[in-house]
């Protein structure tokens, strides 16, 4: 069809229109969408348990033999049943057993290595990469304690042989206080506990300048903690993983694993269970001793509890240990 030279005008006017429209419907679609994505609230969160992630196992690969070590942790300080005078603890740790090439040590590229996890009390554990440097608890209130160690892989899976784990318990006498903190802002200890509370002056200029030195010990300053009366002969729940932040590519899947003593669970042929439950929700339950990875995390912050039951899914209680909650954060 031929369009009258006259015509053209008005014809490119009304096709301008035309593309208009359409640009603007097409914008309107996109903004309609947009708006009840933002209206919509996130998709309910569903986890289900999935294999062990690829990454993981091109880790185990890379490693050799080490997964298949048999580290044994012993705790050299502080001595069961002993008592600290001061608010900082040191400990020493001694790693022998079949390790085939397994050593901690953090690679200053990745941040990663193998490690010992440290728990004080019930707290959150503190990854000790240089057991041949000292390490410090500090900060640690007056009263009774418990320390519990055991060895984990770099993307802090624990070995589960026996010998891998040991708990100590002490006593501290003229603690920290929570509101006046221990340490430097360059973490040197103010507190010596094999001093007197003169220690804890204003260091002197020459004292300053050999702290300065000498380099930063391994450790954490802990918030107010309790023991509790833990029994080392009955059974016991060490709450590892999850723990903290996850962000990126190590926010799904997410891995639970703990530490059980003086307990077998009934895939394992025992009479145990471990319960746990995600932000509040349905109980789930492991029969077998070994992690498990989640995925489907939604970004936010979760809660995640780790409870020792008996075959009637009676909490079992030492301590208060058995049952433990931690906060996590998601985020992609």
């Amino acid at each position: 069809m031929r369009i009258p030279r006259s015509s053209l005008p008005a014809f490119s006017l009304c096709f301008a229109a035309l593309l208009a429209g359409s640009g603007c419907r097409q914008a309107n679609d996109n903004a309609n969408t947009t708006a009840t994505t933002t209206a919509t609230p996130p998709g309910a969160q569903s986890l289900t348990v999935v294999p062990r992630p690829q990454k993981v196992i091109d880790a185990m690969k890379a490693r050799g033999e080490q997964d298949n070590a048999k580290p044994t942790v012993k705790i050299a300080m502080p001595a069961k049943n002993a008592i600290i005078n001061g608010s900082t603890v040191e400990v020493k740790l001694e790693l022998s057993g079949d390790l085939k090439g397994y050593l901690p040590h953090k690679d200053p590229a990745t941040g990663k290595g193998n490690h010992i996890h440290v728990i004080l009390d019930n707290q959150p554990y503190e990854a000790y990469y240089e057991i041949n440097q000292p390490f410090e608890l500090r900060n640690v209130t007056e009263g009774k304690h418990t320390l519990r160690v055991f060895a984990s892989r770099p993307w802090h899976e624990s070995y589960k042989n026996d010998g891998n784990f040991q708990m100590a318990q002490f006593t501290v006498k003229g603690g920290g206080d929570a509101a006046k903190p221990t340490t430097t802002k360059d973490g040197q200890t103010m507190a010596n506990p094999a001093k007197s509370p003169a220690a804890k002056a204003e260091p002197s200029k020459s004292a300053t300048a050999t702290a300065s030195a000498t380099p930063a010990r391994e450790g954490k300053d802990y918030a107010p903690s309790k023991g509790g009366d833990v029994d080392p002969t009955k059974p016991l729940l060490t709450y590892s993983r999850p723990k903290g932040e996850y962000k990126g590519e190590d926010a799904d899947p997410i891995m639970i694993d703990f530490w059980l003593s003086n307990a077998k669970l009934q895939g394992d042929g025992g009479q145990y269970r471990v319960r746990y439950s995600i932000d509040g929700g349905d109980a789930k339950f492991l029969d077998k001793w070994e992690p498990i990875w989640l995925s489907g995390w939604i970004n936010g912050k979760h809660t995640v509890k780790l409870e020792l039951v008996d075959k009637d899914g009676n909490p079992v209680d030492n301590g208060g240990y058995n049952s433990t909650t931690r906060d996590i954060t998601v985020t992609r």
